[in-house]
């Protein structure tokens, strides 16, 4: 139960569903944002909860949701339930796209790992799509929702037999108006136009009787008819026919979809409701985002235990204002149920009970909250508010009266499942009076083991904490050296109002200043001064203390490695050195002995020439011997690893390079790596994954073999993905037409090759260029340039009735 009716707008909840609206992408979602209810079942907020979590995981972690064609055609479902009714044209397309939309998402869902979303698989799994739906819309229309020519063989044949009789009249026109243009009866610059539905041809009316035909129009001069030849008349006349019988055979097409879906409109609309609740989830998934709200611990009995709790609607505020938020830490269990608030005004008393109040509801209404993961919530059956001021002219309530009724509602409805948030309890009588009787409602309240916070400057109450059970006081901390409010909620003490104290920061005349204080007593003020800042001393205290203790773990921690490493050091030094006279050893008894032999050789042999120099040979050899088996002896050694060290550097040098086509490459400063397939000039054309694009050779570079391994699996992941995001971005901003009147040849030209390039790249079939007729100089250049382009089936003027040669149609292969 809520309480009063207003609730949502007091704890500004009104402006959440507004916020979820604009996120939304389908009326059908906003309606489910209308149906948000707050609910104290806790199977179905856990279901709820997480199915939003699941949800804010899939647009953080994995690739794109279909997020486009989010149609509501429940309506119109209902509307063609009716014998003898069909789906109109507009409809139909409607149907297709956001059928497509539902099947995309189905599928996306049910790929996905089922331990990781399981809420989300469980409501796709309950949706069954018939597919040859999609299948028999495809075969009616095409991908810009035109009826196709094959949709039924008459509407072919009716098709052909238009464009046939269309393009007779499109000859017959052309030169009845070229006669009249030689005749004289008429400008040069004259085209044919339509009047009625009909092709005719302007005429000046002091010659309108030199051509045979039938009288359409005039100008509002008068000086010009508007005349249809005789020998089209008979041909327009067959035309019209045909494009009834068109009509017709439309019609009859429609007719036979919408019998055969008929069955299946109970599936479509079910399957609409799907759509409906994805959009809904999805909306409250990217609100979740924005705000940094989180899936807490939901717990089935009545508790509050919140960790760095922030007011969504404050935080989004502050944030556009590049301004911190103070969070909020309060814990409210069976031993301390409920919690009184007290100190200065502006201080953040009633932030924070609204920030309660909003973060509650919303949590029990199926939204994630700003929080910290760990944190715990209960489910209350029950959330009451007496927030602001009640007061009313037409049914004779003052603001205490008003309060009055509120808690005479509170003491009447309350149980141990409620939640009651009461802003400055007893105001708006004389204080000892309305202090006594908020002392006695909360009494009540506590005896009836409801759960709540209210605020309040009254002394009594502040007193009440410490002797009852169940009720705890809090204090909104003041910063008494620079005389401003720290926006910090402190539980277990009470808080002073620093009425003094705010009055003199306003600049409130001293002298009445001293007087209040010599009324009021200055124990009572010194109390209160000593009492808020011995708690601002001991919140600096413990924050020093910590900041010790982290420096304390860091030095130790630092001082453990720092043993470790001289240990390993000295135990590796005294192996060296082992090592190292054990080389000496063996090197000095080798080399003794080598001498000795020599000496003693020399002196056998009598230092004969020959025998001399081999014996200095062999101890050369020997040196040799030396430098290879131990190179740290020798100094060239030294040189010889820094000339190698710079030889490894230099090979890890890339090698500047030519682009040539089949080259594997990277454009510069991304991660896209693709396949040289042509050069034009100084462009390229890549291929990535099947798409196509051009960029200049200049911003190239040569990939290696060893970069593509490493670049290959994240580029599949997410280079592939930005580039389809681009191209589904491309495509749905993309026109079939481009208006480049009045610009000039350089600048239109430059439009006009973009505008070719991202048709081509999104494989578009037609469009049209509207450069108007004056001379004729646009045209050409454009013309020119289109013949340019191998992708160019062909290009034509338009119909005469769509612009004539004012527009040039593009065709493509």
């Amino acid at each position: 139960m809520i309480y009063p009716e207003n609730f949502e707008y007091k704890i500004g909840f009104d402006i959440i569903r507004n916020l979820l609206k604009e996120l939304c992408l389908s009326s059908i979602g906003e309606k489910s944002v209308d149906k948000i209810k707050f609910s104290s079942n806790y199977d179905l907020i856990n279901k709820l909860i997480n199915q939003v979590d699941e949800f804010r995981q899939i647009l953080l972690m994995e690739n794109a949701f279909p997020s486009q064609n989010y149609f509501d055609l429940t309506p119109e479902l209902s509307r063609i339930k009716i014998e003898g009714t069909f789906i109109q044209l507009e409809m139909l397309f409607d149907l297709k796209s956001s059928l497509k939309t539902i099947s995309d998402c189905i599928y996306f869902i049910k790929k996905i790992d089922e331990k990781k979303y399981p809420f989300l698989k469980e409501l796709a799994n309950k949706i069954e799509l018939d597919k040859s739906i999609l299948i028999q819309i495809d075969r009616i229309i095409d991908d810009k929702g035109k009826i196709r020519d094959n949709a039924s063989k008459k509407l072919k044949d009716i098709r052909t037999g238009l464009i046939s009789k269309q393009s007779v009249v499109d000859n017959k026109i052309k030169k009845a108006l070229n006669f009249a243009i030689k005749s004289g009866w008429t400008t040069d610059n004259t085209e044919a136009t339509i009047r009625s539905g009909r092709l005719v041809i302007p005429i000046s009316a002091a010659n309108k009787r030199k051509i045979k035909g039938f009288i359409h129009d005039e100008s509002s001069t008068g000086q010009t008819v508007y005349i249809e030849p005789a020998e089209i008349f008979e041909i327009n006349n067959e035309i019209r026919e045909l494009e009834n019988a068109e009509k017709r055979e439309i019609i009859k097409i429609l007719l036979d979809f919408t019998d055969y879906i008929r069955p299946q409109i109970e599936e479509l609309e079910n399957s609409y409701h799907f759509l409906g609740l994805i959009d809904f989830i999805r909306a409250k998934a990217k609100f979740a985002i924005s705000i940094k709200a989180v899936k807490p611990v939901l717990n089935n009995e009545t508790l509050i235990d919140w960790f760095d709790a922030l007011h969504p609607l404050l935080y989004l505020s502050h944030k556009a204002q590049n301004k911190k938020i103070q969070p909020l830490n309060i814990k409210l269990n069976k031993k301390n149920r409920i919690l009184i608030i007290s100190g200065p005004n502006a201080g953040g008393k009633s932030v924070c009970l609204k920030t309660i109040g909003l973060l509650q509801y919303m949590f029990q209404s199926g939204l994630l909250i700003p929080l910290k993961e760990t944190s715990e919530l209960g489910i209350f059956k029950d959330i009451f508010i007496d927030i602001g001021d009640e007061q009313s002219l037409e049914n004779d309530l003052s603001t205490y009266s008003s309060h009055l009724l509120n808690m005479k509602y509170f003491l009447k409805q309350a149980t141990i499942k409620t939640l009651f948030l009461i802003d400055e309890l007893g105001v708006g009588t004389e204080p000892q009076l309305g202090g006594a009787i908020a002392e006695a409602v909360l009494e009540n309240l506590n005896e009836k083991k409801a759960f709540g916070v209210v605020t309040t400057h009254y002394a009594n109450l502040k007193l009440l904490a410490k002797e009852s059970n169940g009720i705890i006081n809090g204090a909104m901390l003041f910063d008494t050296i620079n005389m401003q409010p720290l926006y910090q909620l402190k539980i277990g003490i009470p808080g002073s109002s620093f009425a003094f104290e705010i009055a003199k920061k306003i600049g409130f005349p001293n002298d009445i200043l001293k007087n209040a204080s010599l009324k009021t007593g200055k124990t009572q003020l010194d109390f209160d001064k000593q009492l808020q800042q011995l708690e601002i001393e001991k919140h600096q205290l413990t924050k020093k203390q910590t900041q010790f203790r982290v420096a304390d773990d860091f030095l130790s921690e630092l001082i453990d490695k720092y043993e470790g490493l001289t240990q390993e050091l000295e135990s590796s030094k005294n192996e060296i050195i082992y090592k190292a006279k054990e080389d000496a050893e063996e090197l000095l008894a080798s080399s003794n002995s080598l001498i000795e032999n020599t000496i003693k050789e020399i002196r056998e042999n009598q230092a004969a020439k020959e025998k001399t120099k081999m014996l200095r040979k062999k101890l050369k050899d020997y040196k040799e011997k030396l430098k290879k088996t131990h190179p740290l002896l020798t100094k060239e050694s030294k040189g010889d690893l820094k000339k190698q060290n710079k030889q490894n550097n230099s090979e890890d040098k890339p090698e500047i390079t030519q682009i040539n086509k089949g080259d594997i490459v990277r454009i510069t400063d991304m991660d896209t790596i693709g396949e040289v397939i042509e050069i034009f000039d100084e462009e390229a054309v890549i291929t990535f994954n099947s798409v196509k694009f051009k960029t200049p050779l200049h911003k190239l570079e040569k990939v290696s073999k060893k970069d593509i391994h490493n670049k290959k699996k994240g580029q599949n992941k997410s280079s592939y993905g930005n580039i389809i995001n681009d191209l589904n971005e491309k495509l749905a901003n993309f026109k079939l037409s481009i208006d480049v009147r009045g610009k000039r040849a350089d600048e239109a030209l430059s439009i006009v090759k973009r505008y070719i390039d991202d048709a081509i790249l999104l494989n578009i079939r037609e469009v049209n260029i509207l450069h108007g007729k004056g001379d004729g100089i646009l045209r050409n250049i454009i013309r020119e340039y289109l013949q340019t382009i191998q992708e160019i089936k062909k290009f034509k003027d338009q119909h005469i009735e769509k612009g004539g040669h004012g527009i040039t149609m593009v065709i493509f292969k």
